[in-house]
């Protein structure tokens, strides 16, 4: 089995047996989701990809931020994670997939909604490139997660270490070989939020 395989396998493990309970795990989470996804403010009308959906928390603020015309999809791994999403199939369509293998067209997403994603990519390289075609340029990628790293390290009872994925020094240069330039970072002991841009495609700029 591949190093990615095998990954993937990890995930569905991992999550497929704590599904029945995330949510009762976490139920402060809500209004901090809502306050990063405001701060985004897709759009009426935008295309938006929750990649990594879980249960689908994020799915109706999205879809409260897009309007009846955008479009929201939420993307899954792990069909345990996508039974309990499917309560809000109302709010967006729903989808049994690997975000390094999505089965949409090339640049047609303006948001992709990421909250606790990157560190669960099966190989993030992959996961980042093909987040990163599917989206138009100038569209933007959002990795969230409701506590910054040092919390959810100390939540996990590890400290920090050097080669933490999500450290700005670590995560800008990944997002720039795979085709997105970080806009903002924040870290705090309530919310991490890092937002990548999808850059305009070469000399489009010198022609607007």
């Amino acid at each position: 089995m591949s190093d990615e395989r095998a990954d993937r396998a990890r995930t569905r493990e991992f999550f497929g047996a704590r599904a029945a309970g995330w949510d009762a795990k976490f139920p402060d989470d809500g209004p901090r989701y809502a306050a990063a996804i405001a701060e985004l403010a897709p759009g009426d009308g935008a295309f938006v990809v929750d990649a990594g959906c879980g249960t689908g928390r994020a799915l109706p603020l999205l879809r409260a931020a897009v309007g009846p015309r955008g479009t929201v999809l939420g993307v899954d791994l792990t069909p345990e994670m996508l039974a309990r999403a499917a309560a809000h199939r109302d709010t967006a369509a729903l989808l049994l997939a690997d975000c390094a293998r999505l089965p949409l067209p090339d640049a047609v997403v303006d948001l992709v909604f990421g909250a606790g994603l990157i560190a669960h990519l099966p190989g993030p390289a992959a996961g980042l490139r093909e987040l990163a075609r599917v989206t138009r340029p100038g569209g933007r990628l959002a990795l969230y997660h409701p506590i910054g790293r040092a919390a959810l390290a100390a939540r996990h009872g590890r400290a920090l270490t050097p080669d933490d994925l999500r450290a700005e020094p670590n995560l800008r240069p990944l997002l720039a070989a795979n085709g997105w330039r970080l806009t903002a970072y924040t870290d705090a002991e309530d919310r991490f939020l890092a937002v990548a841009e999808r850059p305009p495609a070469a000399g489009q700029d010198r022609q607007r």
